[in-house]
């Protein structure tokens, strides 16, 4: 699992018109340097409905996170971006460290969205997953750190 150095996982937005496949794609590319067709799978794992006050200037959007899960070799992996730089609102940038971590350790981790202890809760990365639909982030059970 591949996550940035502040704990978010690798995604973004998806742009006006844009198909989900095309922006799952387009997203991998930009923060992975991942072409989608190096991986199996891309199956819709989770849906987190985000109904959170973030910090900062920006209004907090109502969002819903889809979770995608796709299996990488460990070949593929060395290929891939070890930083990804993130573009803030006065146009400087922040530089995110890429880190692969194993899916069962990631309970203890504050990952964005919080999808960390349903992940490390599956008995193989394979899994089936019986319900798509995780609890809301809210305002109540979130914090931003």
């Amino acid at each position: 699992m591949a996550v940035r150095s502040r704990r978010a996982l690798s995604g973004g937005n998806v742009e006006p018109g844009e198909d989900l496949d095309v922006a799952l794609a387009r997203e991998l590319a930009e923060e992975l340097d991942l072409d989608i067709d190096q991986a199996e799978g891309g199956d819709l794992m989770w849906v987190v409905d985000q109904r959170v006050t973030r910090p900062g200037p920006t209004p907090p959007p109502r969002k819903l996170h889809l979770i995608y899960r796709l299996h990488i070799t460990p070949e593929v992996r060395a290929t891939l971006a070890e930083v990804e730089l993130d573009e803030r609102p006065d146009g400087s940038h922040e530089t995110g460290v890429i880190e692969w971590v194993d899916y069962r350790r990631t309970a203890e981790l504050p990952i964005f969205p919080p999808v960390g202890a349903a992940l490390a809760a599956l008995p193989d990365p394979r899994a089936a997953v019986t319900d798509a639909a995780l609890e809301a982030v809210t305002d109540d059970n979130y914090t931003w750190v």
